[in-house]
């Protein structure tokens, strides 16, 4: 055989070990079919004869690893490692560390994807079987800009008319006290018996050194207040939403100052403007926060203020509802 013909044969050989190699290896510029778990998820768990919402997203990172977040009764999201999905079977599980829970193990949750329906189980701080299902969360999404109705004044300056405790079971704290509503008993959280969708939300509040409060907004998603003078901005601070929106600045004024925070939510588009500073500019808020009232994103809810971590004031609550 003449070298060139072997050479030639070298190289076409060569030439098809190299394309068999590459091949086996993922294409990084072809875009993968997500799994059809991907999202974010509303979720409902049932605890005997409670239940509680909760909230999981699914995002793919890479070629084939499914990660996520997940916000459980309390607290704030916490990411997930690793989700494994068997998508012939729809089977899925994930573990959590404990955050606020009285557990000292970690929180492994088994689930389905089946449709567009997620259900599974976990189990509750005592060790005991829990079932909870989950429903894609609405996009929220708002196509045409707002009209503004008339402002509501949500106080009135003389008692607690127009407002209702969260848990009738517990003592209610809150009273009136110098033309202000004053958490003066921390314990339980106070709601509008009205409920809302999109609104601009204007609050005059101050507190005691070292204080915690938060204003949720449709019940679901809490805007930070809390005694965080001179601290860096951090999405657990004053003026973040709750483990998922950080401030760009920490505009807070100084313990028992009064202050003033605005909100507009439209959808899940949010504007947070503190003491006249704006600090989050239409950002989407992915979910529902620690300690909120239900997982129904798609329904109107009402104004909640967190009563049960520290002593709060509110002089002024007005909000102009978009129709």
């Amino acid at each position: 055989m003449r070298f060139s013909a072997f050479l030639t044969i070298l190289l076409v050989l060569g030439s098809v070990c190299i394309s068999t190699a590459f091949a086996a290896e993922p294409d990084p510029f072809t875009k993968h079919e997500e799994p059809p778990i991907v999202g974010r998820w509303d979720l409902k768990v049932r605890d005997g004869d409670r239940e509680y919402p909760s909230w999981l997203e699914v995002r793919l990172s890479g070629f084939r690893t499914l990660v996520g977040s997940y916000v459980g009764q309390f607290g704030s999201a916490r990411p997930i490692a690793e989700i494994p999905f068997d998508q012939e079977t729809g089977t899925f599980h994930f573990v959590v560390p404990p955050q606020w829970e009285r557990r000292t193990t970690q929180i492994t949750f088994q689930g389905k994807l089946d449709g567009e329906l997620l259900h599974g189980e976990t189990t509750n701080d005592k060790g005991t079987t829990i079932q909870w299902e989950g429903r894609r969360a609405p996009p929220l999404d708002r196509t045409q800009p707002p009209k503004w109705g008339e402002p509501i004044k949500l106080f009135n300056g003389r008692d607690l008319s127009g407002w209702k405790q969260r848990n009738a079971a517990v003592k209610n704290g809150w009273r009136v006290r110098g033309g202000a509503l004053a958490n003066v008993e921390p314990g339980n959280d106070l709601l509008t018996e009205q409920t809302f969708t999109d609104f601009k939300l204007r609050a005059e509040f101050r507190y005691p050194k070292g204080s915690n409060s938060g204003i949720y907004l449709r019940g679901r998603y809490e805007v930070q207040v809390e005694d965080d003078f001179g601290r860096a901005p951090e999405s657990h601070q004053i003026g973040g939403v709750y483990g998922f929106l950080t401030p760009r600045i920490n505009a807070a004024k100084k313990a028992e100052e009064w202050q003033t925070i605005e909100v507009t939510l439209l959808g899940r588009i949010l504007t947070v403007v503190l003491n006249d500073e704006p600090v989050i500019e239409r950002q989407a808020i992915p979910g529902i926060t620690g300690g909120a009232l239900d997982s129904d994103e798609e329904k109107a809810g009402p104004i909640l203020l967190q009563g049960d971590h520290g002593r709060v004031e509110f002089k002024e609550l007005t909000l102009t509802p978009a129709q």
